[in-house]
Protein backbone atom coordinates (compact mmCIF):
# COMPACT_ATOMS: atom_id res chain seq x y z
CA UNK A 1 0.00 0.00 0.00
CA UNK A 2 1.40 3.37 -1.02
CA UNK A 3 2.21 5.87 1.71
CA UNK A 4 0.23 9.06 1.22
CA UNK A 5 0.91 12.57 2.44
CA UNK A 6 -2.19 12.31 4.62
CA UNK A 7 -0.78 9.18 6.29
CA UNK A 8 2.50 10.93 6.99
CA UNK A 9 0.70 13.97 8.38
CA UNK A 10 -1.42 11.80 10.69
CA UNK A 11 1.64 9.99 12.08
CA UNK A 12 3.53 13.24 12.53
CA UNK A 13 0.63 14.78 14.47
CA UNK A 14 0.51 11.70 16.72
CA UNK A 15 4.24 11.43 17.41
CA UNK A 16 5.83 14.83 16.64
CA UNK A 17 8.52 12.94 14.75
CA UNK A 18 10.13 14.57 11.66
CA UNK A 19 8.25 14.17 8.36
CA UNK A 20 10.92 12.02 6.71
CA UNK A 21 11.11 9.74 9.74
CA UNK A 22 7.32 9.31 9.64
CA UNK A 23 7.41 8.46 5.95
CA UNK A 24 10.20 5.95 6.46
CA UNK A 25 8.38 4.37 9.43
CA UNK A 26 5.20 3.87 7.41
CA UNK A 27 7.19 2.47 4.48
CA UNK A 28 9.10 0.04 6.71
CA UNK A 29 5.90 -1.08 8.43
CA UNK A 30 3.71 -1.46 5.30
CA UNK A 31 1.63 1.56 6.26
CA UNK A 32 0.58 -0.02 9.58
CA UNK A 33 0.00 3.02 11.83
CA UNK A 34 0.52 1.21 15.17
CA UNK A 35 3.67 -0.58 14.00
CA UNK A 36 5.01 2.67 12.57
CA UNK A 37 4.41 4.41 15.89
CA UNK A 38 6.32 1.64 17.71
CA UNK A 39 9.08 1.79 15.10
CA UNK A 40 9.52 5.50 15.76
CA UNK A 41 9.50 4.96 19.51
CA UNK A 42 12.21 2.27 19.34
CA UNK A 43 14.27 4.42 16.98
CA UNK A 44 13.95 7.33 19.37
CA UNK A 45 15.05 5.25 22.35
CA UNK A 46 18.02 3.99 20.36
CA UNK A 47 18.98 7.58 19.53
CA UNK A 48 18.72 8.49 23.21
CA UNK A 49 21.04 5.64 24.14
CA UNK A 50 23.68 6.99 21.74
CA UNK A 51 23.53 10.31 23.61
CA UNK A 52 24.27 8.69 26.98
CA UNK A 53 27.89 9.85 27.10
CA UNK A 54 27.02 13.47 26.44
CA UNK A 55 26.95 15.99 29.29
CA UNK A 56 23.61 17.53 30.23
CA UNK A 57 24.34 20.51 32.48
CA UNK A 58 21.69 22.99 31.33
CA UNK A 59 17.96 22.73 31.96
CA UNK A 60 15.31 23.87 34.42
CA UNK A 61 13.97 23.44 37.94
CA UNK A 62 10.33 22.42 38.36
CA UNK A 63 8.28 23.19 41.49
CA UNK A 64 4.93 21.83 42.70
CA UNK A 65 3.26 22.96 45.94
CA UNK A 66 0.03 21.60 47.41
CA UNK A 67 -2.92 23.98 47.74
CA UNK A 68 -2.71 23.77 51.54
CA UNK A 69 1.09 24.38 51.59
CA UNK A 70 1.75 21.11 53.39
CA UNK A 71 3.77 19.46 50.61
CA UNK A 72 6.26 20.66 48.02
CA UNK A 73 8.44 18.97 45.41
CA UNK A 74 11.39 20.19 43.36
CA UNK A 75 12.91 18.45 40.34
CA UNK A 76 15.97 19.27 38.27
CA UNK A 77 15.66 18.26 34.63
CA UNK A 78 18.87 18.65 32.63
CA UNK A 79 19.42 19.24 28.93
CA UNK A 80 22.55 19.62 26.87
CA UNK A 81 21.85 23.17 25.76
CA UNK A 82 20.08 26.21 27.12
CA UNK A 83 18.38 26.56 23.73
CA UNK A 84 16.46 23.33 24.29
CA UNK A 85 15.71 24.37 27.89
CA UNK A 86 13.74 27.31 26.46
CA UNK A 87 11.73 25.03 24.16
CA UNK A 88 7.99 24.73 24.94
CA UNK A 89 8.22 20.95 24.61
CA UNK A 90 10.96 20.85 27.23
CA UNK A 91 9.05 23.17 29.55
CA UNK A 92 5.99 20.90 29.28
CA UNK A 93 8.19 17.88 30.05
CA UNK A 94 9.51 19.58 33.21
CA UNK A 95 5.98 20.48 34.29
CA UNK A 96 4.69 16.94 33.81
CA UNK A 97 7.77 15.49 35.51
CA UNK A 98 7.44 17.55 38.70
CA UNK A 99 3.70 16.93 38.81
CA UNK A 100 4.27 13.18 38.46
CA UNK A 101 6.91 13.20 41.21
CA UNK A 102 4.60 15.22 43.45
CA UNK A 103 1.48 13.13 42.88
CA UNK A 104 3.25 9.77 43.26
CA UNK A 105 5.50 10.97 46.09
CA UNK A 106 8.50 9.57 44.22
CA UNK A 107 11.65 10.25 46.23
CA UNK A 108 14.24 9.11 43.68
CA UNK A 109 14.68 9.31 39.93
CA UNK A 110 14.54 5.52 39.69
CA UNK A 111 11.26 5.38 41.60
CA UNK A 112 9.81 8.15 39.43
CA UNK A 113 10.61 6.30 36.21
CA UNK A 114 8.75 3.24 37.48
CA UNK A 115 5.56 5.12 38.38
CA UNK A 116 2.49 4.77 36.18
CA UNK A 117 1.65 7.58 33.76
CA UNK A 118 -1.33 7.38 31.40
CA UNK A 119 -1.39 3.59 31.64
CA UNK A 120 2.33 3.03 31.07
CA UNK A 121 5.58 3.52 32.95
CA UNK A 122 6.52 7.17 33.28
CA UNK A 123 9.89 6.24 31.76
CA UNK A 124 8.15 5.38 28.48
CA UNK A 125 6.53 8.82 28.27
CA UNK A 126 9.76 10.56 29.30
CA UNK A 127 11.99 8.69 26.85
CA UNK A 128 9.57 9.15 23.96
CA UNK A 129 9.38 12.88 24.64
CA UNK A 130 13.17 13.11 24.82
CA UNK A 131 13.41 11.33 21.48
CA UNK A 132 11.11 13.94 19.91
CA UNK A 133 13.15 16.83 21.29
CA UNK A 134 16.32 15.23 19.96
CA UNK A 135 18.82 15.99 22.73
CA UNK A 136 20.09 14.25 25.84
CA UNK A 137 17.66 15.09 28.65
CA UNK A 138 17.50 13.52 32.10
CA UNK A 139 15.96 13.96 35.51
CA UNK A 140 18.92 14.56 37.78
CA UNK A 141 17.44 15.21 41.24
CA UNK A 142 14.19 15.17 43.16
CA UNK A 143 13.66 16.89 46.52
CA UNK A 144 10.54 17.10 48.66
CA UNK A 145 9.39 18.52 51.99
CA UNK A 146 6.22 17.68 53.90
CA UNK A 147 4.41 19.40 56.75
CA UNK A 148 1.32 19.09 58.91
CA UNK A 149 -1.14 21.39 60.68
CA UNK A 150 1.70 23.29 62.38
CA UNK A 151 4.35 22.91 59.68
CA UNK A 152 3.92 24.73 56.38
CA UNK A 153 6.04 24.54 53.25
CA UNK A 154 6.46 26.97 50.41
CA UNK A 155 8.89 27.52 47.60
CA UNK A 156 10.24 29.70 44.85
CA UNK A 157 11.74 29.23 41.40
CA UNK A 158 13.81 32.11 40.07
CA UNK A 159 12.66 33.71 36.82
CA UNK A 160 15.44 32.00 34.85
CA UNK A 161 14.10 28.62 36.13
CA UNK A 162 17.66 27.57 37.01
CA UNK A 163 17.33 27.94 40.80
CA UNK A 164 14.58 26.53 43.01
CA UNK A 165 14.13 26.46 46.78
CA UNK A 166 11.60 24.87 49.13
CA UNK A 167 11.34 25.80 52.82
CA UNK A 168 9.57 24.25 55.82
CA UNK A 169 8.60 26.36 58.86
CA UNK A 170 7.37 24.86 62.13
CA UNK A 171 4.93 26.97 64.16
CA UNK A 172 3.25 26.85 67.55
CA UNK A 173 -0.22 26.58 66.00
CA UNK A 174 -2.13 26.12 62.76
CA UNK A 175 -3.16 29.77 62.95
CA UNK A 176 0.44 30.93 63.03
CA UNK A 177 1.30 28.45 60.29
CA UNK A 178 -1.21 30.02 57.92
CA UNK A 179 0.26 33.45 58.58
CA UNK A 180 3.77 32.18 57.85
CA UNK A 181 3.01 30.85 54.34
CA UNK A 182 4.15 34.05 52.55
CA UNK A 183 7.14 34.33 54.89
CA UNK A 184 8.27 30.86 53.84
CA UNK A 185 8.26 32.00 50.21
CA UNK A 186 10.27 35.10 51.13
CA UNK A 187 12.84 32.92 52.89
CA UNK A 188 12.97 30.70 49.80
CA UNK A 189 13.63 33.78 47.67
CA UNK A 190 16.38 34.80 50.09
CA UNK A 191 17.99 31.37 49.82
CA UNK A 192 17.86 31.44 46.03
CA UNK A 193 19.95 34.62 46.04
CA UNK A 194 22.27 34.04 49.01
CA UNK A 195 23.20 30.39 48.31
CA UNK A 196 23.23 28.89 51.83
CA UNK A 197 24.64 25.38 51.99
CA UNK A 198 23.28 24.37 55.39
CA UNK A 199 20.50 25.35 57.80
CA UNK A 200 22.55 26.42 60.84
CA UNK A 201 26.14 26.84 61.98
CA UNK A 202 25.46 23.87 64.23
CA UNK A 203 25.41 21.67 61.13
CA UNK A 204 29.02 22.38 60.14
CA UNK A 205 31.51 19.57 60.43
CA UNK A 206 34.29 20.48 62.88
CA UNK A 207 37.10 19.49 60.51
CA UNK A 208 35.56 21.63 57.74
CA UNK A 209 35.42 24.66 60.04
CA UNK A 210 39.02 24.10 61.11
CA UNK A 211 40.29 23.94 57.52
CA UNK A 212 38.22 26.95 56.47
CA UNK A 213 39.56 28.94 59.42
CA UNK A 214 43.18 28.32 58.42
CA UNK A 215 42.50 29.09 54.77
CA UNK A 216 40.59 32.31 55.41
CA UNK A 217 43.12 33.66 57.90
CA UNK A 218 45.99 33.02 55.47
CA UNK A 219 44.03 34.67 52.64
CA UNK A 220 43.43 37.80 54.74
CA UNK A 221 47.07 37.95 55.79
CA UNK A 222 48.14 37.77 52.15
CA UNK A 223 45.67 40.50 51.20
CA UNK A 224 46.89 42.67 54.09
CA UNK A 225 50.44 42.42 52.78
CA UNK A 226 49.25 43.93 49.51
CA UNK A 227 47.17 46.54 51.34
CA UNK A 228 50.18 47.54 53.42
CA UNK A 229 52.24 47.93 50.27
CA UNK A 230 49.55 50.18 48.80
CA UNK A 231 49.12 52.00 52.12
CA UNK A 232 45.46 50.94 52.36
CA UNK A 233 43.63 50.16 55.64
CA UNK A 234 44.27 46.60 56.81
CA UNK A 235 41.48 44.05 57.19
CA UNK A 236 40.90 42.68 60.67
CA UNK A 237 42.27 39.15 60.94
CA UNK A 238 39.68 37.07 62.83
CA UNK A 239 40.54 34.38 65.35
CA UNK A 240 37.48 32.36 64.40
CA UNK A 241 34.93 32.12 61.57
CA UNK A 242 31.91 30.33 63.11
CA UNK A 243 29.69 30.58 66.16
CA UNK A 244 30.41 26.92 66.85
CA UNK A 245 33.97 27.96 67.76
CA UNK A 246 32.84 30.65 70.21
CA UNK A 247 32.63 28.67 73.43
CA UNK A 248 31.65 30.24 76.75
CA UNK A 249 35.35 30.47 77.58
CA UNK A 250 36.14 32.26 74.31
CA UNK A 251 33.32 34.77 74.84
CA UNK A 252 34.35 35.32 78.47
CA UNK A 253 37.91 36.03 77.35
CA UNK A 254 36.66 38.42 74.66
CA UNK A 255 34.56 40.29 77.22
CA UNK A 256 37.50 40.50 79.61
CA UNK A 257 39.69 41.90 76.81
CA UNK A 258 37.05 44.51 75.99
CA UNK A 259 36.84 45.60 79.63
CA UNK A 260 40.64 45.75 79.89
CA UNK A 261 40.76 47.97 76.81
CA UNK A 262 38.07 50.27 78.25
CA UNK A 263 40.02 50.52 81.49
CA UNK A 264 43.21 51.36 79.61
CA UNK A 265 41.28 54.07 77.74
CA UNK A 266 40.17 55.55 81.05
CA UNK A 267 36.47 54.89 80.47
CA UNK A 268 34.45 55.06 83.71
CA UNK A 269 33.43 51.58 84.86
CA UNK A 270 29.87 52.75 85.47
CA UNK A 271 29.31 53.09 81.69
CA UNK A 272 30.92 49.80 80.66
CA UNK A 273 27.58 48.00 80.66
CA UNK A 274 26.47 50.33 77.86
CA UNK A 275 29.60 49.71 75.77
CA UNK A 276 30.50 46.06 76.34
CA UNK A 277 27.38 44.45 74.74
CA UNK A 278 27.91 46.35 71.49
CA UNK A 279 31.59 45.53 71.28
CA UNK A 280 30.95 41.89 72.16
CA UNK A 281 28.34 41.73 69.40
CA UNK A 282 30.94 43.18 67.02
CA UNK A 283 33.45 40.54 68.12
CA UNK A 284 30.88 37.82 67.38
CA UNK A 285 30.06 39.35 63.97
CA UNK A 286 33.75 39.57 63.04
CA UNK A 287 34.29 35.95 64.01
CA UNK A 288 31.27 34.30 62.37
CA UNK A 289 31.86 35.07 58.68
CA UNK A 290 31.38 31.44 57.63
CA UNK A 291 27.93 31.38 59.23
CA UNK A 292 26.93 34.58 57.44
CA UNK A 293 27.98 33.11 54.13
CA UNK A 294 26.73 29.54 54.31
CA UNK A 295 24.21 28.95 57.15
CA UNK A 296 20.68 30.04 56.21
CA UNK A 297 19.44 30.92 59.70
CA UNK A 298 22.55 32.97 60.44
CA UNK A 299 22.62 34.98 57.21
CA UNK A 300 21.59 38.63 57.16
CA UNK A 301 18.04 38.66 55.82
CA UNK A 302 17.86 40.30 52.40
CA UNK A 303 14.57 42.06 53.22
CA UNK A 304 15.99 43.52 56.45
CA UNK A 305 19.74 43.18 56.89
CA UNK A 306 19.51 44.31 60.51
CA UNK A 307 18.07 40.87 61.27
CA UNK A 308 19.25 37.35 60.58
CA UNK A 309 16.87 35.01 58.77
CA UNK A 310 16.11 33.28 62.09
CA UNK A 311 15.33 36.60 63.76
CA UNK A 312 13.18 37.78 60.84
CA UNK A 313 11.08 34.60 60.94
CA UNK A 314 10.67 34.91 64.70
CA UNK A 315 9.61 38.56 64.35
CA UNK A 316 7.03 37.68 61.67
CA UNK A 317 5.60 34.92 63.84
CA UNK A 318 5.46 37.24 66.86
CA UNK A 319 3.50 39.76 64.80
CA UNK A 320 1.04 36.95 64.01
CA UNK A 321 0.73 36.14 67.70
CA UNK A 322 2.86 33.02 67.81
CA UNK A 323 6.29 31.47 67.35
CA UNK A 324 7.97 29.86 64.37
CA UNK A 325 11.30 28.62 63.07
CA UNK A 326 12.69 27.33 59.79
CA UNK A 327 13.34 23.60 60.22
CA UNK A 328 14.40 22.57 56.71
CA UNK A 329 15.17 23.86 53.24
CA UNK A 330 16.40 22.50 49.92
CA UNK A 331 18.08 24.59 47.25
CA UNK A 332 18.69 23.19 43.77
CA UNK A 333 20.60 24.98 41.06
CA UNK A 334 20.78 23.61 37.53
CA UNK A 335 24.10 21.97 36.76
CA UNK A 336 25.75 22.56 40.15
CA UNK A 337 28.52 20.05 40.68
CA UNK A 338 28.56 18.91 37.05
CA UNK A 339 31.89 19.30 35.29
CA UNK A 340 31.05 20.81 31.92
CA UNK A 341 33.02 19.76 28.88
CA UNK A 342 34.98 22.60 27.29
CA UNK A 343 35.47 21.99 23.59
CA UNK A 344 38.78 23.04 22.07
CA UNK A 345 37.79 23.34 18.42
CA UNK A 346 41.30 24.19 17.19
CA UNK A 347 42.79 21.18 18.98
CA UNK A 348 40.07 18.92 17.60
CA UNK A 349 40.77 20.04 14.02
CA UNK A 350 44.53 19.69 14.53
CA UNK A 351 44.09 16.15 15.86
CA UNK A 352 42.05 15.16 12.81
CA UNK A 353 44.68 16.59 10.43
CA UNK A 354 47.58 14.85 12.15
Amino acid sequence: MAVTAADVKKLRQATDAPMMDCKKALTECDNDFDKATEWLRERGVAKSAKKADRIAAEGSIGLKISADNRRATLVEVNSETDFVAQNDGFKDLVSKTVTQAFETNAQTVEALRETTFEGNAFSAYFDETVAKIGEKIEVRRIAALSGNDNVIVNGYVHSNTRIGVIVAIECDSAKTAEAMIPVAKQVAMHASAMKPTTLSYQDFDASYVEEETKGRIEAIKTENEERARLKKPLINVPQYISRCQLSDAVLAEAEANIKAALKAQGKPEKIWDKIVPGQLARFIADNTTLDKEQALLDQDYVLDDKLTVAEAVAEAAKAAGGTAEVIAFVRLEVGEGIEKKVDDFAAEVAAQMA
